[in-house]
């Protein structure tokens, strides 16, 4: 065992007073982070001494599973399998909401209220979002904290870049309910829900939440919201010459997910493949490789895929088509392909047709009676604009923005205003 890494396990088994804990196994692995960096870790799983049998491939309650980040040396998460700890220590004994806010920002290097905010607190457990001076950021972070009654951690868990104010694009927020109406108005939709315990399919008014530019000039879609690994909006229609004799049936090979980090690798800080961007070069090729899979898997489908957007994913790049039919269904039919990047191959996809197949025996219940103008009425004073800031891979800034969602749709059928978490 390398000499580093043995001194991060003896610190670790230290750190969280594992003496009666003996370390399972160990391995390195690495992220693309919020801003294009590449984190390496060190992952283990700690059994309790006494425990001698367990299942393969099953952590028995009690299992310390601890991941620490080598190039930060921060931890990133300790999760104590069913909620119980063998530890000895009861750092969070008879502690409160002040307690915890302390060892987080000693452990993560956080401050409270600057970069991260309380969302929700239970007896023994806390979990905070991540923001900046109060405002939320997309994409969100977050910490969770939860002890038992004796006051042993049995999970922590810290996830985001959690930025200081040189990412931030310097604004006042300045977005009204007045300048988005235009924009909330193309929002509502109608849309059909299924209703699983009716077994109905129900027509419903509902806005699809989104962000707005705090000029209120543009919006930026929930899915489009930039990620870890790069990725590039693409929205072609596929079509392709049919032939008349049947292609070559598709191979759907199994994909290899787990990648193994070296040592080597990550004292050279070497950079995720997926942290690498999609030219323009291969873009082309990866289109064709998309035609070429459809060509096998649809023939007969020529004209109804739109290719919505490439991006890289565990060293795989994957290509997310939707089908070009309009469908008022909020379930809808989506196909992942994954594409080789050195062979510019599909060679696995993902088709979510069985999963939508269960729909297929729902009733509708009723038709719209109510016009859209009269489902806005209706949900007009329920919509909620929040100021948020949203990080743009371009500018590599946090930018100031406006989040528009509602909690409530309008039944269609009966005009009826309803949660939509109820549906």
């Amino acid at each position: 065992m390398d000499t580093q890494i043995k001194e991060w396990i003896d610190s670790t088994q230290q750190k969280f007073g594992l003496d009666h804990y003996v370390l399972h196994s160990h391995e390195l692995s690495r992220e693309v982070t919020m801003l294009n960096e590449t984190d390496y870790y060190l992952n283990m799983e700690w059994f309790p001494c006494h425990i001698s049998e367990w299942e393969e491939d099953h952590n028995p309650d009690g299992t310390a599973v601890i991941t620490v980040n080598l190039l930060t040396g921060r931890f990133k998460s300790v999760i104590f399998v069913g909620g119980k700890s063998f530890a000895s220590g009861t750092p969070f004994r008879q502690s409160g909401l002040n307690d915890v806010i302390k060892w987080i920002e000693a452990e993560a290097g956080i401050t409270y209220g600057k970069q991260f905010h309380l969302n929700k607190e239970e007896e023994g457990e806390y979990h905070f979002f991540e923001c900046i001076d109060g405002v939320p950021l997309s994409p969100s972070g977050r910490v969770e904290l939860q002890f038992d009654g004796e006051g042993k951690l049995t999970f922590y868990s810290v996830y985001g870049s959690f930025p200081d104010r040189s990412l931030l694009q310097e604004e006042d927020y300045t977005l009204t309910q007045e300048v988005v109406e235009p924009l909330a108005r193309k929002q509502l939709e109608l849309l059909e829900f299924p209703l699983f315990d009716q077994q109905e399919i129900v027509p419903v008014y509902g806005l699809e939440e989104i962000y707005i530019a705090n000029d209120g000039s543009t919006t930026i879609p929930f899915e489009l919201v930039w990620r870890a690994g790069a990725i590039v909006n693409i929205d072609r229609l596929i079509t392709w010459e049919q032939s008349a004799t049947n292609p070559e049936p598709f191979d759907n090979e199994k994909l290899a997910l787990h990648e193994t980090i070296t040592l080597e690798q990550m004292l050279t800080r070497e950079k995720h493949p997926d942290s690498f961007p999609i030219t323009e070069a291969e873009q082309t090729k990866f289109i064709a490789a998309v035609e070429a899979a459809l060509r096998k898997l649809f023939p007969q489908e020529s004209g109804q895929w739109v290719l919505k957007n490439l991006q890289r994913e565990r060293s795989f790049i994957q290509a997310i088509l939707r089908q070009n039919v309009p469908s008022k269904r909020i379930f809808q039919r989506k196909l992942i392909l994954f594409i080789d990047p050195r062979q510019f191959k599909v060679i696995h996809y993902i088709d979510n047709k069985p999963m939508l197949s269960m729909f297929d025996e729902f009733k509708l219940r009723g038709s719209a009676a109510v016009s859209h103008e009269e489902a806005y009425d209706k949900l007009k004073a329920k919509l909620e604009l929040t100021p948020v800031y949203v990080y743009d891979p371009k500018r590599k800034k946090y930018v100031m923005c406006g989040k528009l969602d509602c909690q409530y749709g309008v039944l269609a059928a009966s005009g009826d205003t309803v949660e939509l978490n109820s549906l």
